[in-house]
């Protein structure tokens, strides 16, 4: 999430998350790139390891400040904001967002369109805070709260990406502890992360909400491919290269099971976002790898419906069965 200036401390999360993301993409058939040089971006400007130090301006010269950037016409405030962290809670809270997001997106949209799509949410949700903090200026006199705020973090473009991932579903999710609509899971976490962490930007949170609904109708009303997508289609691919060399030198071919699901919604077992699939049986959202239901060992069927062969011993089966079923299917894990 964003934050205001703080001081940076560090409690060794970052091990943590290099694990978590190495185990991903170990279990994962797809490796897709530009969510991992995201993550390695941010890692790596966070860290300014010293022969690249040159390269890295300050978090003086990059913080997000609407009065400087309109002042000064300063692109680089306006652009690198983005990819600074001020602590490692605030970027590994950051990169694990996008690393699930990053996945299930990137997987279903292709690389190509993916990098467009971030491209382009990073413009929208940076010009959308830019310009909700000038209008509060001019129409409510709010100078210090919003114009003169300093602000860094990548948390503008994963509300707007939690938009977009979010857009067609009609699933239930939990945002720390209620249960709603994915559709506007965003909106209910902008306000609980205000009410229970006031520090954090929330016009950049507001911008990224509003970027991905600007995102989506301006999609909505252009056919085919926009022309970034073309380019960025060459740099995915150069992006692609050294994980297919990696998946060559180190042929894993694990499926990936996960026990991200959601509940209620749709139970006609169709496919969800992201590459996922519905169990007709348990409701149960299952990786788009996995050919049988996580929960309760239903077989899934085409075009992502899921069959069950009823016999004897499959009717209404308590939950300790069903368990005990699961971890025999998958060896115990």
């Amino acid at each position: 999430m964003d934050v205001r200036i703080g001081r940076r401390v560090s409690r060794g999360m970052l091990p943590l998350l290099a694990l978590h993301t190495f185990s991903e993409y170990y279990r994962s058939e797809r490796k897709p790139p530009v969510t991992a040089a995201l993550i390695a971006a941010n890692t790596l400007i966070y860290l300014r390891p010293s022969f690249m130090d040159p390269l890295i301006p300050s978090i003086d010269e990059v913080w997000f400040n609407p009065h400087l950037i309109l002042r000064n016409k300063d692109l680089k405030r306006f652009f690198l904001s983005a990819f600074y962290h001020i602590g490692e809670p605030h970027l590994v809270y950051n990169m694990l967002s996008l690393l699930w997001k990053g996945f299930n997106l990137e997987t279903a949209m292709g690389s190509a369109q993916f990098a467009s799509m971030v491209a382009s949410l990073l413009a929208l949700s940076q010009g959308i805070t830019l310009m909700l903090s000038k209008s509060l200026l001019l129409f409510f006199d709010y100078d210090r709260a919003y114009y003169k705020e300093y602000v860094v973090g990548f948390s503008g473009v994963l509300f707007a990406m939690k938009v977009v991932l979010n857009s067609q579903s009609d699933n239930y999710t939990y945002v720390h502890g209620v249960i709603l609509p994915s559709r506007y899971a965003a909106w209910a976490e902008l306000i609980l992360i205000q009410m229970f962490m006031p520090g954090v930007s929330f016009i950049g949170h507001l911008g990224g909400i509003l970027a991905g609904l600007l995102y989506l109708r301006l999609r909505g009303s252009y056919s085919g491919s926009d022309p970034l997508t073309f380019f960025m289609r060459g740099v995915a691919g150069a992006l692609n290269w050294p994980l297919r060399f990696l998946r060559r030198v180190f042929p894993f071919r694990r499926g990936r099971i996960t026990g991200r699901g959601t509940v209620g919604g749709d139970r006609r077992g169709r496919s969800v976002e992201g590459g996922v699939w519905r169990c007709h049986t348990c409701t149960y959202d299952n990786s788009g790898l996995l050919s049988v239901c996580e929960m309760c060992g239903t077989n899934r069927g085409v075009n992502g419906m899921s069959s069950f062969q009823w016999n004897r011993d499959s009717g209404d089966l308590p939950l300790d069965e069903l368990r005990r079923r699961r971890l025999d299917r998958f060896g115990g894990r």
